[in-house]
């Protein structure tokens, strides 16, 4: 049995490369976070583009606390170990009737880390289903790397767009529904990718993606990321600060040139110069 999840749940993340649902905060809990984001968004005039979409705990104090809950933290810490760094973090929200959409893709293919003991955790601020978009995976497809292709598509919520370049069953997908203040956590070579949000209401997801703090970034000359539980003895990331409040301007000017620093390993090898 571990912290967060029970002994069952562990082997099936080590054999599927996923697991869902993990109960981690309230409905009410979950509904506020909405609230908090919809009007972050009201005052920055539309939802959340750009650098604001990337590691917006570094810029809201109550993202910076999401990523430290306990009940995350506990069951991010039975597949992981308990030496935790949160390395980025990123929003996927699908209003209503839009035609975003997430590829098929692997998350370790354009990050740079050092081995692919990584995992996200995806906690739903809305309900997640079949009518609303929700993450599609493949069982047991964590255990190799395959190639992929950028597409830069417009509509792909996926940072280059990227897409795997052999061939997907989706007869075996799976879905993962989740409620409000409900997570699922998958593995970072996991095949999935989700279909555009058909319902009258928004579905929004915060990814949060932690490692271990004995991985290194291999794709840049310095990375960062915010230790959140245990201690960080190899030093390979430049410590992250949380934000003194909302949107402090020290805390948008130290965002600013971790984005410039992220841009650089994400979109390696492209034309691309900034997040979309």
């Amino acid at each position: 049995m571990g912290k967060g999840l029970s002994a069952a749940a562990i082997e099936r993340y080590g054999r599927d490369g996923y697991f869902f649902p993990v109960s981690v905060l309230t409905p009410g809990e979950a509904k506020e976070y909405r609230v908090r984001l919809e009007r972050v968004e009201r005052d920055l005039g539309g939802p959340l583009r750009g650098v604001y979409r990337i590691k917006p705990h570094l810029l809201f104090t109550w993202l910076a606390d999401l990523v430290r809950h306990p009940s995350i933290l506990d069951a991010v810490e039975d597949v992981l170990g308990p030496d935790i760094l949160c390395w980025n973090t990123s929003f996927f929200t699908k209003e209503a009737r839009s035609p975003g959409f997430v590829s098929w893709h692997q998350d370790a293919t354009y990050w740079g880390l050092s081995e692919p003991d990584v995992v996200t955790a995806w906690v739903a601020f809305t309900e997640s289903t079949p009518a609303n978009g929700n993450m599609r995976v493949i069982p047991a497809s964590h255990r190799t790397q395959v190639p992929h292709a950028d597409t830069f598509h417009p509509d792909n919520l996926l940072s280059r767009g990227q897409e795997i370049m052999v061939d997907v069953d989706e007869a075996k997908a799976v879905d993962i529904v989740l409620h409000p203040g409900e997570m699922s956590l998958h593995h970072v070579r996991m095949f999935h990718g989700s279909p555009p949000n058909g319902s009258d209401d928004s579905r929004i997801g915060y990814a949060i993606r932690y490692i271990p703090t004995r991985i290194r970034q291999m794709a840049g000359e310095r990375d960062s990321a915010s230790l959140v539980r245990g201690v960080d003895r190899y030093g390979h990331f430049d410590p992250e600060q949380p934000p003194a409040r909302d949107l402090a301007p020290e805390a948008v000017a130290r965002h600013a040139a971790i984005m410039k620093r992220q841009g650089e390993i994400l979109y390696r090898g492209t034309a691309a110069e900034r997040f979309r």
